[in-house]
């Protein structure tokens, strides 16, 4: 089989800038978009123009240290294809969002422990033998922040800095229009920024990450040690006595009033407020886009945290560093992995 391999330096030679902006795409060719998570694949076509034609998903297998993953996806994507009609020839690449170590050179991940991946997984080379096309890989959180930046909050601006609370926090850094990796391929992991000394103990052996206070995890290690020690009435407490509770119970409860709850939220920005202030302090991003599931507290939470980042940043980064919701919700990842592709 002949397997077409282009670097991401000649990525002119798959579509030309100026044939981008046809309508219908570049000569009407499409992009594989796939967005590897530990519970779901979201896979799309789209359009060389970020335009999402087609949509599924497949659940992720991760029995047996997730030997099927990639068989899996690899036949969903070939059964679709074949499906929609769309042959191999109109299809400008492949573009994939995974979580864990990925080294964007040797297409390869390590460390994605959610997926059952202890072992190094040779991703990229499965695919160009399974379709013969260019393809190209990424972290989950640096794909979602090409997404954002291509066709959502972003803006198609060239500084911005995705953040994205989950079960943990991710982040994906985006200077002078291009992703940031580090020397090994672990730029961004804010997640591990120490601003509790002494604090919870993290998954990474440390005390004090934000993650241990600013995600989903967080806001629970929060809420406990408040209602161990707190004397205050409230709905959380009750909640909390009559069955579990989980971050959305106590965002809502805030913006309802409860006085508990509140405290935990203000606990909650105050530690993601002073994360992202010195982020801006040293990267001078136009916008910090925040998203992930915690996001979905939406208004309330930006600007609670909103009001602590301006105690923590400088007035001159101040004025240019807009603070964000992130606007494409699940399709990010999609989209962003498309962006790989094209841009």
């Amino acid at each position: 089989m002949f397997i077409l391999i282009i670097q991401a330096d000649n990525r002119d030679e798959i579509c030309p800038k100026e044939n981008r902006n046809y309508i219908g795409g570049c000569y009407g060719k499409k992009i594989i978009g796939i967005d590897l998570g530990g519970t779901t694949v979201k896979l799309a076509v789209l359009t060389v123009e970020g335009a999402i034609e087609r949509q599924w998903s497949i659940i992720t297998d991760t029995s047996e240290g997730g030997i099927n993953i990639i068989g899996d996806i690899v036949a969903t994507l070939k059964e679709h294809l074949h499906k929609f009609q769309i042959d191999l020839k109109d299809i400008v690449g492949i573009g994939m969002g995974s979580p864990g170590q990925v080294d964007c050179k040797e297409g390869t991940v390590t460390g994605a422990y959610n997926l059952g991946w202890w072992c190094k997984q040779h991703v990229r080379s499965i695919f160009e033998d399974a379709f013969g096309l260019p393809f190209y890989l990424d972290n989950d959180a640096n794909v979602a922040a090409m997404g954002e930046r291509w066709k959502g909050a972003g803006a198609e601006a060239d500084d911005i800095i995705f953040v994205t609370l989950g079960t943990g926090v991710g982040v994906g850094i985006i200077v002078d229009g291009k992703l940031v990796h580090g020397a090994t391929a672990c730029a961004g992991e804010i997640g591990h920024i120490v601003v509790d000394p002494g604090g919870f103990q993290c998954t990474c052996g440390n005390r004090g990450c934000l993650e241990t206070v600013a995600s989903a995890t967080g806001i629970m290690n929060l809420t406990k040690v408040e209602l161990s020690r707190s004397q205050a009435e409230s709905q959380l407490k009750i909640l909390a006595n009559n069955g579990k509770i989980d971050a959305k119970d106590v965002f809502d409860l805030a913006k309802s009033g409860d006085v508990l709850a509140q405290a935990i939220v203000d606990r909650f920005a105050f530690y993601l407020g002073l994360a992202c202030g010195q982020l801006a302090n040293t990267l001078n991003p136009r916008y910090i886009i925040i998203g992930g599931g915690v996001s979905k507290a939406g208004e309330f939470l930006k600007n609670k945290v909103e009001e602590q980042f301006s105690n923590f940043v400088l007035p001159t980064v101040k004025d240019r560093t807009e603070l964000r919701l992130a606007s494409l919700g699940n399709e990010a990842g999609v989209i962003g992995a498309a962006g790989l592709v094209i841009l």
